[in-house]
């Protein structure tokens, strides 16, 4: 078998774009043209920031987000491949300057595109150092420049979060890592990190468990592992409200990938750890549809569960590919699926403080700068022709008003009394005894689907 060395390093030089120059030459603001033809790629044909729908804005509905680590620090590499996405500020060095060029680079991509908020790890936009005290220098260094970049475009931080997955020192977890000294480093970092995202005026802070999970029953405690987690998310309220941090903290469930199991599997299983611990209160949950589908559920399985039980705090909106078993982080294109998902943001009046983050990452062929902007336009636009259509469907009412058919029998007598946990099993045997066999109804599945595909 052939070995294949690895692309160029750059395709020129750092050196050669000057921070007072243009990282993205060539590409303006992206504007709205609703007329454009099918090859005009550097528009919005749907998405019209301005435009209102049931009182908000489109801006205020569906409040993008544009994720660093992806986007900014993603290379194209797989474990069969060498990097491709080789990006012209990059001088191949983790040097303070070569993030500080980053992310000028990141913040002019964000002020063209037109969004409004980002989101990052503490390690995406600075170095690691050789001690706590060197890590921390750097990040207040960068953050710094982040503070006066989001000053100078009008953007914000949607959220912030603490990478605790990456370093080798969690490869056995970070909260929930059978060393104390380990789950101290951990804590450590999340201190610093809520310091830099009030700092930054973040609106949330999210905890995304990349190896809160085990590969090994045999090795596990998985007792005292989750109590141990749930120690740092108390401490983390500590320490929010200590500093005055009025964001909202979130959790972002995740079946397996990295782990063969993670203890925040989904919604439901997030949502039971949360009250189990007496933590409900203070979290919301950070939905990712493509773990959604990694979990086995439908694409809004999720966010729709999160919602009804008063969880749904944000959205990652991205994608993946269901013939596959991993977390493939695609731009989200398909328009019924983000229906689904908008119907429900609506039905719980918008998402506010968090938004839609493009957890998403272009394809390791997708190489031009162009494509950096052609994915989240199209992603945008899914998104916005989503929110017209899931408020067409909620404003005509014959989906809500079927549904609402379909279960009027618990709106009085014997089901509003279920529903009021009034009654009793004796009851229950009262009724069918006078009643006999109940008459089965058509749960009418195709009339449904397709009334809604007359929609879409």
């Amino acid at each position: 078998m052939s070995s294949f060395a690895p692309a160029a390093k750059r395709s020129k030089t750092a050196e050669s774009v000057t921070d007072s120059g243009e990282f993205f030459p060539g590409i303006g603001k992206i504007g709205f043209k609703p007329k454009a033809g099918p090859k005009e790629v550097l528009c919005f044909k749907h998405y019209n920031a301005s435009e209102k729908i049931r009182g908000k804005t489109m801006e205020e509905w569906l409040r993008f987000s544009v994720c660093y680590w992806h986007t900014f620090r993603g290379t194209g590499a797989d474990p069969f491949g060498f990097p491709t996405l080789i990006r012209p500020w990059e001088d191949g060095t983790d040097s303070i300057e070569n993030a500080k060029r980053r992310m000028r680079a990141a913040f002019e991509f964000l002020h063209k595109l037109g969004v409004k908020y980002w989101t990052f790890h503490d390690r995406d936009i600075a170095p690691e150092g050789a001690t706590l005290e060197e890590t921390n220098k750097n990040l207040d260094e960068l953050s710094d420049l982040a503070l006066e970049l989001q000053s100078k475009y009008g953007i914000k931080l949607l959220w912030g979060t603490s990478n605790l997955f990456a370093n080798p020192r969690y490869m056995n977890g970070a909260a929930t890592n059978p060393d104390p000294h380990v789950f101290a480093c951990a804590g450590a970092q999340v201190k610093k990190m809520l310091e830099i995202t009030k700092k930054l005026g973040g609106e949330n802070f999210i905890f995304w468990g990349g190896r809160e999970g085990y590969q090994s029953i045999l090795n596990t405690d998985v007792k005292r592992e989750m109590d141990h987690m749930a120690a740092l998310f108390k401490m983390a309220i500590a320490y929010k409200n200590k500093i005055g941090f009025t964001g909202q903290l979130l959790i972002e469930p995740k079946p397996k990938e990295p782990t063969k199991h993670q203890y925040d599997y989904d919604a439901q299983t997030v949502i039971g750890f949360l009250k189990s611990y007496g933590l409900d209160k203070d979290f919301k949950l950070n939905i990712e549809p493509n773990h959604t589908t990694l979990a086995g559920h439908g694409y809004e399985h999720d966010v729709v569960v999160a919602s009804k039980l008063g969880f749904l705090g944000s959205v990652d909106s991205n994608t993946g590919s269901t013939d596959l078993g991993w977390d493939t982080d695609q731009f989200p294109m398909d328009v019924k699926n983000a229906t689904l998902v908008m119907k429900a943001i609506i039905e719980q009046g918008g998402l506010a403080p968090g938004g839609l983050n493009f957890d998403c990452k272009v394809r390791r062929e997708s190489t031009d700068l162009e494509d950096m902007f052609v994915s989240h336009i199209g992603a945008m636009d899914t998104f916005a022709r989503a929110l017209r259509i899931a408020a067409k469907v909620l404003d005509d009412g014959i989906l809500p008003g079927l549904v609402k058919d379909r279960y009027h029998g618990f709106d009085s007598g014997l089901g509003k009394k279920i529903e009021e946990n009034k009654a009793t099993l004796e009851e229950m045997e009262a009724h069918v005894l006078k009643h006999g066999e109940p008459e089965v109804r058509s749960g009418k599945q195709e009339m449904f689907e397709s009334i809604f595909n007359g929609y879409v």
